[in-house]
């Protein structure tokens, strides 16, 4: 069963877990690390743990029509809470775990949830200050005991004390649990999963469990894992991706999946693991190639530039289809094995387009990396470029999966239209949004609202979202994505937005990245107090100044930025400005900063903001800034 096609009988990922613990019961499906030491569970540990949760939900009478949520970090818990609403009938809903109460309470009275996972006291508080607007809420269960004092409330629970309750009942009817999974059918929704809702809220994807797995029998026939395959589940599990790798690849192939102590270990606890294949969401890659860069700054000058020459040696070797060797065995390699990457034989990026020079970087470590396309709808994924050989290929997101079809609707000249998409796996509807479902899909085709076209050897390629493409006062049209990826190559540039729909030229607002700017005044003993102190800072500007410039010069006449200030502040997903997956909002961006942007398209060199900004603790305040505006010659 490892990477072949489930047993038809398998149509549910609790039955599927049955099938991994009566063959392989003593080999690992999941790998936790709690306080530095990694905790092992077998496949059998994972369905006594289901098991117990299930029977214990039923019992409590939970079933078929409840909806039950899931709030925390990624862990063993959420695994085997999410499986045991499922096994009970219920439909599961993952909620981020750095979402606002206000955010929660949307979700949650919009699907009435019935009951709740939430990890910690942080995650309870949230359900608990929505009490009155959640009649229907009848149970919060959490594994994180730490600040917990004893509840008052019935409806809160250990999750361990509901793993004794289904123990007991199933001491005395130990067939419940095969009973309860049996009688759930494949075609029965068992997932809603968020949408990205860069324009409005999430809307509720409704999936079903057999077009689940289907999918990802077809997913891993092009990205093929086994049982000796090892992951490391980083990105949110209730990203529709995480769904697919941490729970979908796991229970169809087999793999181990290892949860990280937090978000802040993660990176070490991944080379301490060593994965076999890698997923990483843009701002990962970004992220991880801006540290890199940033390291070498403690280096000494030599140094800087012998690894500079070496990457640079690696990147055009690249654009040649080969690797450089000299690189690879004075650089690469080892990089490769401070990272933990040593073992990676697949590695994936998606959710948004990924900048080709990032792109282009990993490829030149040895790093197989792959471009995925898809949405939520069509279970993630639908598309996945070829293994990296011989072509370059870091532009086009490569070849549709067995069964799904992909239409360029209504190309111009060039060929570039709106994507349509549709094959045997889509969702079945919007939860309680037939309306929304009726205007996406038309004749069968997902519309994706993106734009993109195929290329000699019918490899997709995506531009951006069709009305993110935009038309300067001339006529030009350039995608703000595209430069805005280039530009985030920069290890200094943490996030900006490329401006200039119908104006006569291009402009950006720029977020530095606070992490290795801030290094870098250190080093030059740069004096600043906070991130809206250093972003103000003369000599910032002329750094940022520079990286503008030089990706200008890779850049076309007409598309190249012609001003540029720096935010006082970073978008966050908090203030609505990024959505939890990190993409932008571009159209509330352009309502809240629209003095900025006027002043960015007028004789002005200061631009002020009054604004209001949402603290971590979830307050909101005012706050007023003034951003210097700088101007870069453009013209050879």
């Amino acid at each position: 069963m490892a990477s072949a096609t489930p047993n038809p009988e398998h149509n549910t990922f609790p039955k599927l877990l049955r099938a991994w613990a009566d063959k392989t019961p003593d080999k690992i499906a999941l790998r936790e690390k709690d306080f530095g030491i990694w905790h092992d569970l077998t496949w059998a540990e994972y369905r006594t743990r289901v098991a117990e949760l299930t029977v214990a939900l039923s019992s409590r009478g939970f079933g078929k029509g409840d909806v039950i949520g899931l709030i925390g970090n990624n862990e063993i818990w959420w695994a085997c809470a999410e499986l045991a609403a499922q096994a009970a009938g219920c439909m599961s809903m993952g909620i981020y775990r750095d979402t606002l109460e206000e955010e929660v309470g949307y979700l949650a009275t919009y699907t009435d949830v019935s009951a709740v996972f939430a990890e910690d006291q942080e995650q309870v508080d949230k359900f608990l200050n929505l009490s009155d607007q959640l009649p229907n809420l009848r149970l919060i269960f959490y594994s994180e005991p730490r600040g917990l004092r004893d509840p008052e409330d019935a409806r809160i629970m250990d999750i361990r004390k509901l793993c004794e309750e289904g123990r007991s009942i199933l001491a005395e009817t130990p067939h419940r649990f095969d009973q309860l999974i049996d009688a759930i059918p494949g075609h029965d929704v068992a997932i809603l999963c968020t949408t990205s809702g860069t324009t409005s809220n999430p809307k509720l994807a409704m999936l079903t469990a057999e077009r689940v797995i289907d999918h990802v029998v077809r997913y891993l026939e092009v990205d093929p894992k086994t049982p000796e395959d090892e992951y490391v589940s980083i990105l949110p599990f209730p990203w529709i991706m995480e769904q697919v790798y941490a729970l979908g690849f796991n229970l169809v192939s087999g793999m181990t999946v290892n949860f990280p102590e937090s978000q802040e270990t993660a990176m070490e606890d991944l080379r301490e693991i060593g994965p076999t294949f890698m997923l990483g969401a843009p701002r990962l890659w970004e992220q991880i190639a801006a540290d890199m860069r940033a390291r070498i700054m403690d280096a000494s000058i030599l140094n800087q530039w012998i690894f500079n020459t070496l990457i640079k040696r690696g990147m055009d070797a690249i654009d040649r289809g080969q690797r450089d060797t000299l690189a690879d065995t004075l650089l690469f390699s080892a990089l490769r094995d401070r990272l933990g990457f040593s073992r990676v034989h697949s590695a994936a990026t998606g959710g948004a387009a990924l900048g080709p020079d990032t792109f282009k970087l990993f490829l030149a470590m040895g790093i197989p990396l792959r471009q995925l396309y898809g949405q939520t709808e069509l279970m993630g994924a639908y598309t996945l470029q070829q293994p990296p050989g011989a072509e370059a290929d870091y532009d086009t997101v490569g070849i549709p999966f067995r069964g799904s079809e992909v239409k360029i609707e209504e190309p111009d000249q060039n060929g570039v239209g709106e994507i349509i998409t549709r094959h045997p796996n889509m969702f079945v509807g919007y939860y309680k949004n037939q309306q929304v479902y009726d205007a996406d899909i038309r004749d069968g085709w997902m519309h994706t609202g993106d734009a993109g076209y195929f290329d000699d050897a019918g490899r997709l390629t995506v531009i951006d979202r069709m009305k993110d493409i935009a038309v300067k006062a001339d006529g030009s049209k350039f995608s703000p994505q595209y430069i805005e990826n280039k530009l985030k190559f920069s290890p200094f540039i943490g996030e900006t937005v490329v401006l200039g729909a119908g104006r006569d030229y291009l402009t950006s607002i720029v977020c530095i990245r606070f992490s290795i700017v801030s290094k870098w005044a250190e080093k030059r003993r740069i004096p600043y107090t906070s991130y809206t102190n250093l972003a103000a800072n003369p000599q910032v500007y002329e750094l940022i100044r520079s990286e503008v410039e030089r990706v200008n010069e890779t850049l076309v006449e007409g598309q190249r930025i012609e001003k540029f200030l720096l935010l006082f502040k970073e978008l966050d997903a908090d203030d609505g400005e990024l959505t939890r997956t990190k993409k932008l909002r571009r159209t509330l961006i352009n309502e809240r900063y629209q003095q900025v942007i006027n002043a960015l398209y007028s004789e002005a060199t200061v631009a002020h903001i009054d604004t209001e900004v949402t603290y971590e603790d979830g307050r909101k305040g005012r706050i007023q800034a003034d951003m210097e505006i700088r101007s870069i010659a453009t013209h050879s």
